[in-house]
């Protein structure tokens, strides 16, 4: 049985800061309503079922895209190579009036010109867990460039692979 006191001593930052110590690739989810094409960078992603194709997405409770998605029922994700690294800031809040024509359309979604692979899927199951919701998406369409160097995350910086 879990020990419940020492589960809710744990502090946010302190978790955060010791889940950055796994390095993960650096993704922007995309989604399409009618107000518009909107992004958000996003770490939190991986593949869920080869049969049937899922992958899943983890979203911040009181991020401004949660209602987008979901409103959306669909999203892409667009995983950067290494040479985005302006894009990955650009859709973490850090507004980039240099980045122009980021878009453009795959299977009705606004998915990022240059990315290293976009994954397009439609909503199948919400799951709300702590402060995020877990947005498992079925898998409709996809694309990758195999010679894209992907960008990194790692403890609060963005990295590369070694040559």
């Amino acid at each position: 049985m879990p020990d419940t006191a020492a589960m809710n001593t744990i502090d946010p930052r302190a978790l955060r800061d010791c889940c950055g110590r796994f390095a993960t690739g650096v993704t922007v989810v995309t989604t399409r309503t009618p107000e518009g094409d909107h992004g958000m960078t996003v770490s939190a992603f991986m593949s869920v079922s080869l049969d049937p194709p899922l992958i899943c997405i983890s979203v911040d409770s009181r991020s401004k895209m949660l209602p987008k998605v979901r409103a959306s029922g669909q999203y892409a994700v667009n995983v950067l190579p290494e040479s985005m690294r302006e894009h990955a800031l650009h859709f973490a809040g850090r507004s980039n009036e240099a980045l122009t024509d980021l878009f453009r359309e795959q299977h009705g979604l606004a998915v990022l010109r240059g990315a290293g692979a976009i994954i397009v899927a439609d909503v199948v199951q919400q799951v709300e867990t702590g402060d995020h919701v877990l947005l498992v998406g079925h898998v409709r369409y996809l694309d990758s460039d195999p010679a894209a160097r992907p960008l990194l995350y790692h403890a609060g910086e963005f990295g590369r692979m070694a040559a």
